[in-house]
């Protein structure tokens, strides 16, 4: 497995819309399990391959306190429902921010497993919000984009500067 370069914020290939996987393989599992490495590695609980410069729908979360609850969804599809709740966000990709986001509390996805099998599952909480949020990733959509214009720039402006510093 594989430490994979995550992308951050404003980077235009973060704005890619993923592409449907077509085949389940060797190659895609390595690339979940390089998911999985990355997100924990960051530390993270959620990743997007979006996020790491492959536009294939794919995302990995676990939310659990002990990392044993690891879930991959391969072209997953959302159903949304229950009470819109405010969240306060973070990203990978944004590093260093968290905001308020408005989110539902609950999802039912549909997908594909690493073993290219159809599933689907009912989320509550903490994984329906963080998978919510992958999702986006893979329409090139990041959370900064349900804040505000002001605190958009005043974010990319940092991280921009941060950049700079560390090139």
């Amino acid at each position: 497995m594989a430490v994979l370069e995550i992308l951050e914020f404003p980077d235009p290939r973060l704005r890619t819309r993923a592409h449907p996987v077509t085949s389940v393989d060797d190659d895609l599992r390595k690339l979940v399990d390089d998911m999985f490495e990355t997100m924990y590695d960051a530390p993270g609980i959620g990743l997007a391959a979006t996020q790491v410069n492959v536009h294939k729908r794919i995302i990995v979360v676990d939310v659990s306190e002990n990392r044993d609850e690891p879930h991959a969804f391969i072209n997953p599809e959302l159903s949304l429902s229950g009470e819109i709740v405010e969240t306060e966000e973070g990203c990978l990709s944004v590093p260093g921010f968290y905001e308020p986001v408005t989110r539902y509390e609950k999802a039912l996805v549909r997908a594909l497993n690493p073993q290219g099998e159809a599933i689907e599952l009912a989320l509550e909480g903490m994984l329906a919000i963080c998978v919510q949020h992958e999702c986006d990733h893979l329409e090139g959509k990041l959370f900064v984009d349900y804040l505000s214009n002001l605190k958009r720039t005043r974010i990319r402006r940092k991280l921009e500067k941060a950049h700079r510093v560390r090139a």
